[in-house]
């Protein structure tokens, strides 16, 4: 009898996608993700574009990337190159790619149907006099002295805002909705505003440029799409997306919200990322700190393991936050049964084996013992060898396992040695230990019998190469840095990277690609950083073995 396979329940969205289909209301689904090129996507975003591709992906439909390029004055090509780099990582590739630039001159067109239908008007107040017409929650607001403008002179004044007859701010474009609604964003929505900014795709051809709540409804109903999935704060913004779309007669796309990922000990603010990038309290946008998507490629994470995050974070209906741990679970449960074994040398002591004569010996290793076929490396063993500072004690305490004067230990993949003495300096530091080896010892053939407690891990010192090692923490001290009082750069954690220019690796990791991963035994995960070169090798920790964080007490 076969097991019974759990079926993983549904989320929300996915129940409403079902439903959808099962009652005919489409025949296949079409998603977009459409992010604004303001700077680099980060570990919310792979939250959304999980959903938005994953999702057509289980029903068979398609999903389209579509660039929401509608701000000049923030956006760049160089956000765009990367955005892309990103979503290819994940794993996922899109249907069509788009631009709201594409939809320029239609938007443009729609925005006069509006003017002819008595649905829009240009209005002359500055935003200040605007707020303050708005009204409140309680409140109705006060119609704009320009709000009956007559058709004709509305497409006019809207024809001379594209001419750029009019400075920046002197006139915009505002939906004619209802300036009493209880929802403050139907109080006569901005559709338009003027702008004289060089725009990465269009140039200078344009200097108005529609709201995000004009151009991103009809970008979706032009591409057909079908389930426009958003974040919470856009709510409220559902109801000028379907008016909008009413009032045009375009495609019904709907709009369905969910919550934002949030996840401790960083922000996910496009705004405070770049702060941290622009005041250099990171390197870059892929600083392996940041939790952008390239941060965390450089630092080693994997795409399946963001992609498993994701999953179990699950897609809710309230905003939570998400504990960095389980993210730094995934990471480690994926890269345990994938990742290369390699011994470094972090803290070197020289240990010299006294009765080792002749030829270096050649040893095998696994290259990793959780998969089968991964095969083995070659590790030479000499006279002269590297082991941890750490795992020496001259005056060990009892159940002291590794290293000490009279106390035999493993080497491991090599031989049993016994400590016979140790070598000081003048000022009493210890620079030699030295160690007799069993050559009857060696690994895989022991015919000795002995049992010893300790094995650790070591390098033969003419065949290491020196390596500079990266150790990341967490960025921030507190737990939910954005919700601090003050400013959310106070609670940075300076001790977030600690450098180790002075440790040497086994020869085997020269062959170290960027793409691979690695774990440096009894020390953590590591991964090759593209700041490494043919004079030096740096390697970025990307997790500990376990988890090793503890919260301190802000102050």
């Amino acid at each position: 009898m076969e097991p019974i396979k759990e079926e993983k329940s549904l989320n929300f969205i996915e129940e409403i996608i079902e439903a959808d289909l099962a009652s005919g209301n489409y025949k296949s689904i079409l998603t977009r993700f459409p992010p604004e090129p303001n700077g680099y996507l980060h570990i919310g975003h792979a939250s959304s574009i999980w959903l938005n591709f994953g999702v057509a992906q289980k029903f068979g439909g398609k999903t389209n990337l579509r660039f929401d390029d509608t701000n000049p004055v923030t956006e760049d090509t160089e956000y765009v190159e990367s955005i892309k780099a990103d979503i290819k990582w994940l794993g996922y590739s899109w249907a069509n790619e788009f631009y709201a630039s594409d939809y320029f001159e239609k938007l443009f067109s729609l925005a006069n149907q509006l003017i002819e239908q008595g649905d829009a008007y240009v209005d002359d107040l500055t935003p200040e006099a605007i707020a303050q017409q708005k009204g409140t929650p309680t409140e109705p607001g006060i119609n704009s002295p320009f709000r009956d403008r007559s058709v004709a002179e509305n497409l006019e004044l809207f024809q001379q805002m594209r001419a750029g007859k009019f400075a920046e701010g002197a006139k915009i474009l505002r939906a004619k909705i209802d300036m009493a609604s209880p929802n403050m964003l139907l109080r006569d929505p901005i559709l338009y505003r003027i702008k004289f900014a060089h725009h990465h795709r269009t140039g200078d051809a344009w200097c108005i440029y529609p709201m995000y709540d004009f151009a991103h409804g009809q970008s979706d109903a032009m591409e057909n799409i079908t389930h426009s999935i958003c974040t919470l704060e856009f709510i409220p913004h559902r109801a000028i997306y379907d008016w909008c779309i009413a009032k045009l007669g375009l495609y019904p796309s709907h709009q369905y919200e969910f919550a934002r990922l949030n996840v401790s000990y960083t922000v996910m603010s496009k705004r405070k990322l770049l702060q941290l990038v622009n005041e250099k309290h990171v390197s870059g946008w892929d600083d392996p700190r940041m939790p952008t998507i390239s941060g965390m490629r450089r630092r080693g994470y994997t795409a399946n393991s963001i992609r498993e995050f994701c999953e179990r974070a699950g897609i809710a209906k309230r905003d939570k936050l998400n504990d960095i741990s389980l993210l730094e679970f995934c990471v480690r449960e994926e890269l345990n049964k994938t990742s290369y074994r390699r011994m470094v040398v972090f803290d070197p002591v020289k240990v010299v084996i006294t009765n080792f004569e002749g030829a270096d010996i050649i040893l095998e290793g696994e290259n990793n013992p959780e998969e089968e076929n991964s095969g083995i490396r070659i590790i030479p063993f000499s006279k002269e060898l590297y082991i941890e500072r750490e795992d020496f004690m001259e005056n060990p305490p009892k159940k002291f396992f590794r290293m000490a004067v009279g106390q035999s230990v493993r080497l491991k993949s090599a031989f049993i040695v016994t400590c016979t003495n140790v070598i000081k300096d003048e000022a009493g530091n210890i620079t030699e230990i030295h160690c007799t080896y069993i050559p009857e010892s060696k690994s895989g053939s022991d015919t000795t019998g002995l049992k010893v407690q300790g094995t650790l891990h070591w390098v033969s010192i003419k065949h290491a190469i020196q390596v500079e090692l990266r150790e990341y923490d967490r960025l921030f001290k507190s737990e939910n840095p954005a919700m601090e009082e003050g400013d959310f750069k106070e609670y940075i954690n300076t001790d977030s990277l600690h450098v180790i220019s002075n440790a040497f690796a086994e020869p085997a990791l020269k062959e170290a690609t960027e793409s691979q991963r690695f774990q440096f035994l009894r020390k953590g995960y590591f991964c090759k950083d593209k700041d490494s070169s043919d004079e030096k090798w740096v390697f970025n920790r990307t997790v500990t073995l376990k988890e090793s964080f503890s919260k301190e007490v802000k102050k």
